[in-house]
């Protein structure tokens, strides 16, 4: 970038939720301080939308640029493959991932900015995101123990990180990466977190709330005795199963070690045959 204006590609993915897409771009373009503190570029995996979520895209925002998927991507490799295309464009000063589902609020490019300039840019931002019903935590930073993190005026550091609205300075691009394709839909979030901290990078959370997005209110179907074992199965093996076997025994055995990867291995399938033992 030739000049001093941060310069953020914000990294989407979507899949037949037209309206929530837009809304969430609505959201995205209403920023405070937009063009004059900062400028967006916005690059969108529309991975293979029935709904005419492209189409309306188009319309109402030119300037985005859409990625055609084929329809398998999922969250993961659909936001790999956008930030793939920004950095493949430009040398972006920071990239912004935002699920679209999610409502930012107007101020929390801003807030997610000053939080990476407290930092010098050393951190991952991760957005703390709460309930638009209750305002109570639904996603963003965990402890190491798996603890919500919710914001309390200060940056807290974080050891997980919920995709929902993350910002990621160049600096960190440019040492930790970007998303790992491996992943289809789950579990590239939380890897690419704890594959900065490998790195020597924090992450910390925002200071305050700064978007709306509500909490999946049931557990994959493999959690429930009711659905039948085939499906349960069928869910498990599923790319939206959060947990597929193969993908997550990789990620454990990288971060957590041979023996941790092997007891989830087979807790997990335990928990198919026998959800019960669980509740």
């Amino acid at each position: 970038m030739t000049d001093n204006t941060p310069h953020i590609a914000v990294i989407m993915t979507c899949f037949n939720r037209r309206d929530k897409t837009v809304q969430c771009l609505k959201n995205l373009f209403c920023q405070e301080e937009m063009n004059t503190g900062y400028a967006v570029k916005v690059f969108l995996v529309d991975d293979a939308s029935t709904d005419g979520t492209p189409e309306a895209v188009s319309a109402l925002f030119p300037g985005v640029q859409i990625i055609k998927g084929n329809g398998h991507l999922y969250w993961n490799r659909g936001m790999h493959t956008a930030w793939e295309a920004a950095k493949n464009e430009c040398d972006f000063d920071y990239y912004l991932w935002l699920n679209d589902d999610t409502d930012i609020k107007i101020n929390a490019i801003i807030e997610m900015l000053e939080c990476a300039a407290a930092t010098k840019n050393n951190a991952i931002i991760c957005g703390a995101i709460c309930s638009r019903l209750n305002q109570t935590f639904t996603y963003g930073g965990r402890k190491a123990n798996g603890e919500e993190i919710h914001p309390d005026g200060a940056l807290q550091e974080c050891y997980t990180i919920n995709g929902n609205c993350v910002l990621v300075s160049k600096l960190i691009c440019d040492s930790t990466g970007i998303l790992d394709p491996l992943y289809p839909h789950a579990i590239g979030d939380y890897e690419y977190g704890l594959r900065a901290i490998k790195k020597g990078f924090r992450i910390v959370t925002t200071r305050q709330y700064i978007g709306y997005c509500e909490r999946n209110a049931k557990l994959p179907a493999w959690c429930y005795s009711n659905v039948p074992l085939k499906e349960r199965f069928e869910a498990l093996y599923s790319p939206l199963g959060n947990s597929h076997p193969y993908y997550f025994f990789i990620f454990e055995r990288k971060y957590y070690g041979w023996l941790t990867a092997i007891k989830h291995y087979f807790t997990i399938h335990l928990r198919v045959l026998i959800p019960a033992l669980w509740k």
